[in-house]
């Protein structure tokens, strides 16, 4: 654990309290966030199913991706088991609001072809990497969500220049700890069972391969916000916790009662906080 200043940010639906080095504040909104965004009104409306799917060639596959809206890369890394139809309209579309965003299927999942040799974790976030030099881009914002959070950790460990700011949501730094015991048996029944889809087995071995990033987390020195529901059951907000005590600087923000992945719950909320969050200019030191 670091000696870096800490701060987490418990936000439920109407009421906000930031805890700061354990004692509760009641926090000065404005300076906080710096230059907030004022909040959605309305969601901005996107279809999944009107949006084309683009293919780029990636690492020997070929690589399934939509893009929306317009303004600064923004690539979004989906979870275990999940496809680029997961996400969620109302969450994409904020998102898109303010940013370009890019949603796509990891190799052997939804639109994305396969190789001839079982992926790692270092090879999904090499082929994130990749994908954005396919894109056009040689550094992106970066959203990774469960499985796509310890992919994301990956990513900025192995191409930290290729990472502008990073949200993590729903962490871990490995399946093998005690503290995701829940998140591991369901790994591995899905890795044991041979009726699964192929692409699904490969991310759980993958998982249950991966060393995990805690030891490369206090080299990070990119902008990281970490992002939990305080009922996250499968990756618990005190793994979040231990993250962000590794990684200096970064934010910790939970959400007052929602579960894993609280952006299917709580698109706005889970929403706007990633816009204020990428908007604005200060690190919380």
């Amino acid at each position: 654990m670091n000696n870096s200043l800490k701060i987490t940010l418990t936000i439920s639906i109407t009421i906000c309290f930031i805890t700061l080095l354990g004692a509760a504040v009641t926090p000065d909104t404005d300076q906080y966030y710096g230059a907030m965004e004022p909040f959605i009104p309305t969601v901005p409306t996107i279809s999944f199913n009107d949006t084309p799917v683009q293919y780029a060639e990636v690492n020997g596959v070929t690589l399934g991706y939509r893009e929306f809206g317009s303004g600064e890369p923004l690539l979004m890394i989906e979870g275990f088991g999940a496809t680029m139809d997961n996400w969620g309209e109302s969450f994409i579309g904020i998102l898109s609001s303010k940013y370009h965003v890019y949603t796509y299927d990891h190799r052997g999942m939804g639109y994305s072809s396969d190789g001839d040799v079982a992926p790692s974790m270092t090879q999904y976030a090499d082929d994130a990497a990749a994908l954005m030099s396919a894109l056009g881009h040689e550094r992106m914002h970066v959203y990774g969500a469960s499985m796509g959070s310890s992919i994301s950790q990956q990513l900025v460990i192995d191409h930290p220049d290729r990472v502008w700011k990073l949200i993590l949501d729903s962490n871990t730094y490995s399946v093998l700890i005690p503290e995701t015991k829940a998140l591991h048996d369901v790994i591995e029944t899905v890795a044991s069972n041979l009726s699964e889809p192929q692409g699904l087995r490969n991310e759980a071995e993958a998982n249950l391969k991966w060393n995990g990033s805690f030891e490369g987390l206090s080299g990070i020195d990119n902008d990281v916000m970490l992002v939990v529901g305080t009922d996250d059951v499968l990756t618990p907000d005190k793994v979040s916790l231990q993250i962000a005590g590794r990684i200096n600087g970064s934010w910790l923000v939970r959400f007052k009662g929602l579960p894993h992945t609280g952006y299917h719950k709580a698109p706005i909320q889970y929403g706007q906080n990633a816009l204020n969050f990428l908007a604005m200019n200060e690190s919380p030191m």
